[in-house]
């Protein structure tokens, strides 16, 4: 190596150091890319990006040759950076000058700066470096399998499968959501807001948003006909469950646009048994059923409204796919009667009255609370459970670092509270 000009040796060294930066910036490049967007592109058919997904389908073959590469290019680099520095400072100079400054290039030439570039810009680099890499695991293919084969021994020992890739590619539905939030301008706040209601429509079940029993308007058949006619006229609604006496007897779901074909008539030409004619058979559902199963099963069954009953046959309310829907897209319907008061009304100074049978869920969702839902499904059935009976009025409680302050009650229910949410150590 003596009668190798010095320029040349200078050439190749920096030639090498070249090299070592393209392996090293490869394995970052490589290991970075982003699962997803990567099949995104694979299924767009972009040549960088079918060489890559490639690559990483095996990547105890990738790590191979791209290590067999860098080393064996930092070995010749040692190599040529000892000849270079023998002759121009002497022996000596070899063991004491040669690591330093050599240790210092390297790491800053071929490894800092090459991966974190690649580690920025991860598709560009990858994809280009994945042209030349596919040759070389051709290239280098029996001293890759040889390597693997041997790692690849040790690595069972830890209960690890090289031969199956090591990118857990399915996504929890909690880091879904995260993706989702992390979207930024990417996703409108609006379509944000929801995906994540999609994601959390396995998390409620149809007791959370279904209508009570108490607050059902229907029909029933023990009314005379006269005062039935006039409920149906002035509805509010286009379905009305139909019922003998109690709603427990429940006879079936009267759409209007059925209604239409006798309300126009004589009343006393209409009877019982024609309102009973044009009911459809009742729809039952449990009230434990979550809410994204109920939303296939209105699928299936081609319907819009159902009974919620609990574990002893006894109907609780009714839900309909419009509620469903708006645990989704947020509230679309408005309250045709206009006379019922808001649920929530704001004091200022982060106080509250609210109403004791909004829902819990709707207190949490309109004012970014974290009341628990566990139990209790209405803010009057939090406190009665806590209070363990209806309380006087005049009478508070904290629960959690929320203070409520009973307004008005009833003999069976706390009929108004007035809340606020304190303000914690840890959030000053």
């Amino acid at each position: 190596m003596n009668d190798i000009p010095l320029s040349l040796l200078f050439s190749s060294l920096a030639g090498l150091i070249i090299l070592s930066a393209f392996f090293s910036s490869s394995e970052t490049g490589m290991m970075s890319l982003n699962r997803y967007r990567l099949k995104h592109l694979v299924n767009k058919k972009h040549a960088g990006a079918l060489r890559a997904a490639e690559l990483l389908s095996r990547p105890d073959r990738l790590i191979g040759v791209i290590l067999i590469g860098n080393n064996l290019v930092n070995i010749l680099a040692t190599i040529i950076a000892s000849a270079i520095t023998m002759r121009l400072f002497g022996e000596w100079a070899t063991l004491v000058i040669l690591p330093i400054v050599l240790t210092f290039i390297m790491l800053i030439f071929a490894e800092v700066t090459p991966k974190t570039v690649a580690a920025f810009k991860p598709e560009k680099i990858a994809f280009p470096a994945s042209f030349i890499l596919k040759p070389l695991l051709w290239l280098f293919y029996p001293v890759v399998w040889l390597v693997n084969t041997i790692s690849n021994a040790l690595v069972r020992l830890f209960g690890i499968n090289p031969e199956v890739s090591g990118t857990n590619e399915h996504l929890h539905p909690d880091e879904l959501r995260t993706v989702v939030d992390e979207a930024g301008d990417l996703i409108p706040d609006q379509h944000q807001g929801m995906l994540l209601n999609v994601l959390d429509l396995g998390k409620a079940t149809v007791e959370d948003i279904m209508v009570p029993r108490n607050e059902v308007v229907g029909l029933n058949l023990e009314d005379d006909v006269v005062t039935l006619l006039q409920q149906i006229r002035t509805s509010e609604y286009t379905r009305l469950p139909v019922y003998e006496g109690d709603i427990n007897n429940v006879v079936g779901t009267l759409h209007l646009r059925n209604a239409a074909r006798f309300i126009f008539g004589d009343d006393s030409t209409i009877t019982h048994a024609d309102i009973r004619r044009f009911c459809r058979k009742p729809y039952f559902v449990p009230e434990s059923t979550a809410l994204h199963t109920q939303l296939l099963h209105y699928q299936k069954e081609k319907r819009r409204m159902a009974f919620v009953v609990d574990e002893y046959g006894d109907v609780q309310g009714i839900i309909t796919l419009e509620d469903l829907l708006e645990e989704i897209v947020g509230d679309f319907t408005t309250n045709n009667a206009g006379s019922v008061e808001e649920e929530i009304i704001d004091l200022g100074d982060g106080w509250f009255i609210i109403d004791g049978s909004t829902s819990i869920r709707d207190v949490n969702r309109e004012l970014e609370w974290d009341l628990p839902t566990d139990e209790a499904k209405t803010i009057n059935g939090l406190l009665v459970d806590t209070f363990q009976g209806v309380p006087e009025t005049a009478m508070s409680l904290t629960l959690k670092n929320y203070r409520f302050e009973i307004v008005e009650t009833s003999s069976k229910m706390i009929e108004k509270v007035k809340a606020i949410r304190l303000q914690l150590d840890d959030e000053e």
